[in-house]
């Protein structure tokens, strides 16, 4: 792997470790469970803006994990690729 990638990756765990984030993901859950409920949705548009909400904030509420999966995922294929030279 790449330094400047693996450097991205180290300040991206960096980062989620801290106290600011858990405040971020508490606060991103709270958000997201008021607003994956049907009842309040009246028409179409409603449904679409409702959709997109929840899409983003699922995306960072999952961020972490799919950062730890794609990262071992490039040590594994850097590993692979040692060994094959």
């Amino acid at each position: 792997m790449d330094k400047k990638l693996q450097s991205y990756y180290e300040s991206r765990f960096s980062m989620m470790a801290t106290e600011g984030w858990q405040d971020l993901m508490t606060d991103a859950q709270g958000i997201f469970d008021s607003l994956n409920h049907v009842m309040s949705i009246q028409n179409e548009s409603d449904l679409m803006l409702k959709k997109g909400q929840l899409d983003l904030l699922h995306w960072l509420l999952n961020l972490k994990t799919a950062s730890e999966q794609a990262y071992e995922q490039l040590i594994s294929d850097s590993a692979g690729a040692a060994q094959d030279e």
